[in-house]
């Protein structure tokens, strides 16, 4: 592979142990690696001119439902809680097969990359029709992104005392044969790995407790992460305390599901004692504010985790609960929430930044991406900051995160172009957008 330089940045924002923000930056990069960063780098290779432009590491995001970009806004449950809205939808969900997986997750991973996202995970735990985890990685090698997907599962059903129809519930057995399966297929453990797999059982609400400790002792066995959902809202809370007697923290630990080698999505109810554990025991979080919003969840603590030294990475969540997939976006809506919770001064434009960057790869324990730095891998997205979003800004690593722009210009994925001028690269965007309508309108009967 040929040198890419990037040259000329307005700012290049390393996220390097110092922080360092480079006026006048360069980045050159070969063979999917950063070379170099600097002021004044030169090339025999292809140039790319950022003057204007902020040059950022590539965001990441730690928790996602890729197939949902096929039900958003659907009615019924666009102003239901948590438990009613997936009533409503799983009906429908349980119509999906191969097709759907795969369109759905190419165009949710098309929207990430537009919004400067270049490593991703994917929480799909229903498999339809013969739907397969399979279905969304072969999108995300169309794509380009670095996916980290992760084989989820159900299974509690409705008949007993679960939250999704049976049609939508496995066996245990046939889960953990499927997870095997899928990690010594595609699981890539090696630094610049383009896909990891990892483990994901649903929620407290859809597997069984033997499930969860089964899964945790594979995926140990497996050297693969652990992921779930946790401490959504209140109701969340309440079934823990009814259903296992103990909060979902305690839940967690008793399963073997805290350590660097777990992170659980939303969060929002955590107590102080939790949050200890989390940090004590280096388990991850996915903060998924939009979707917070959308479901009334409320507002994670994620200024007292970060305060306790807890890892926090950002996530989109599905677009059936955000719905939108824009990450860019999604750093402001944490800032704000964080702002509205504790005051102006609770969080700041370079903290929600490098929450997006550097903490969700922590978060997906991806220690050769996050930064831009040399040895770390080519990663990063070029904003051009001269349109009318930023137009006035004083501050233009702030003014990202505070006015936009929220579509990357151009983005890098192991040093191959993604985006380029604001269009994806990769892959025909109107024709999977025409294919996605299609497939929704069959869905919704029309």
């Amino acid at each position: 592979m040929s040198e890419i330089l990037v040259r000329n940045a307005d700012v290049l924002v390393t996220m390097d142990g110092s922080r360092r923000e480079i006026a006048g930056g360069d980045l050159l990069m070969r063979d999917g690696a950063i070379i170099a960063v600097g002021q004044g780098l030169t090339t025999s290779g292809t140039v790319v001119e950022a003057r204007g432009c902020v040059v950022t590491p590539g965001l990441v995001n730690t928790h996602h439902h890729l197939y949902q970009t096929l039900t958003r806004v659907v009615p019924g449950g666009q102003d239901a809680l948590l438990f009613g809205w997936l009533k409503t939808l799983y009906p429908i969900w349980a119509r999906f097969g191969p097709e759907e997986m795969f369109v759905s997750a190419q165009i949710g991973l098309a929207e990430l990359a537009l919004s400067g996202c270049t490593l991703t995970s994917d929480h799909l735990y229903l498999y339809p029709n013969g739907a397969r985890l399979d279905d969304t990685i072969a999108a995300a090698r169309e794509v380009g992104l670095r996916f980290h997907p992760t084989r989820g599962a159900m299974s509690i059903g409705e008949s007993a005392g679960g939250l999704p129809p049976d049609s939508l519930v496995e066996r245990e057995a046939a889960i953990l044969e499927d997870s095997i399966r899928v990690v010594d297929a595609f699981h890539d453990p090696r630094d610049g790995a383009m896909v990891r797999v990892g483990l994901a059982p649903c929620s407290p609400f859809s597997v069984s407790r033997d499930l969860m400790r089964e899964a945790a002792l594979l995926a140990r066995d497996k050297g693969v992460m652990l992921h779930t959902h946790l401490a959504e809202n209140d109701e969340d809370i309440a079934y823990s305390l009814a259903q296992f007697g103990c909060r979902p923290g305690q839940y967690a630990e008793d399963l073997g599901w805290t350590g660097p080698d777990v992170w659980h999505a939303h969060c929002v109810k955590l107590d102080g004692a939790e949050i200890g554990l989390f940090a004590r025991s280096a388990t991850g979080v996915a903060h998924c504010p939009c979707s917070n919003c959308r479901l009334g969840s409320g507002i994670a603590p994620v200024r007292a985790m970060r305060d306790a030294g807890v890892k926090v990475g950002l996530g989109v969540d599905g677009s059936a609960s955000n719905d939108a997939g824009n990450l860019v976006a999604e750093a402001r809506q944490a800032l704000l929430l964080q702002r509205v919770a504790h005051g102006a001064d609770a969080m700041g434009a370079r903290e929600a930044l490098e929450i997006a960057t550097l903490g969700g790869a922590k978060v997906l324990g991806r220690g050769d991406c996050g930064s831009l730095e040399p040895g770390k891998r080519a990663d990063l997205a070029i904003w051009d900051m001269r349109g009318i979003e930023a137009a006035g800004a004083w501050d233009p690593v702030a003014a990202l995160m505070l006015c936009g722009p929220t579509r990357v210009r151009d983005l890098f994925v192991e040093g191959r172009q993604v985006v380029r001028e604001g269009q994806m690269a990769t892959l025909d965007l109107p024709l999977a957008i025409e294919r996605q309508n299609r497939l929704a309108r069959r869905l919704a009967g029309l």
